[in-house]
């Protein structure tokens, strides 16, 4: 079976560094740009409100500073999200689902293949339009610390993809 979606030839070594010797990278994908709507538009409704502030209303030099530091705190926000998403990545290997995030602490969260009893993937009538879906992997496990995982690219060929991998014809003598 080829694989479907590209993967990502600009993986950090951080993703390397949580491979096992035996285990082969099949995917990579950052999250969809998507999750940076809301801070884009914050920062952006927050230089119109701190813009008209400072055209309509009659304020003192102190006042607007403030109002203007306060959007300087929404950019810096911002900036960060784009460094998050930068830094976040799904990995799909031959063996298991690693959810790798966090900037200043990295959480990597996984599943291995063969636990998975369940897993959809669901797309808002948003999601369909920008093209981004949501998976959702259940296991045999209560406590999972893989489960839902939200801003996917390609969510039907990433799930494709992966019942690929989980179902394996064997007969294909793969690994």
């Amino acid at each position: 079976m080829g694989i479907r979606v590209v993967p990502n030839e600009t993986v950090p070594a951080a993703i390397y560094k949580v491979l096992l010797p035996h285990e082969r990278r099949v995917i990579t994908v950052r999250f969809h740009p998507a999750v940076l709507i809301r801070p884009v538009a914050e920062t952006l409704g927050g230089l119109a409100l701190a813009g008209l502030i400072s055209t309509i209303a009659k304020l003192d030099g102190t006042i607007l500073l403030v109002v203007w530091l306060a959007w300087l705190i929404l950019v810096i926000r911002l900036l960060f999200c784009v460094y998050a998403y930068l830094e976040d990545y799904f990995v799909v290997t031959s063996q298991r689902l690693l959810l790798a995030e966090g900037v200043f602490k990295k959480t990597v969260n996984m599943m291995p293949l063969g636990k998975v009893t369940d897993m959809r993937f669901e797309r808002s009538a948003t999601g369909r339009l920008l093209g981004f879906g949501t998976f959702i992997v259940e296991s045999a496990g209560q406590d999972q610390a893989l489960h839902r995982i939200d801003h996917l690219p390609y969510p039907e060929q990433l799930y494709l993809e992966v019942c690929g991998l989980i179902f394996k014809d064997p007969g294909s003598g793969d690994d």
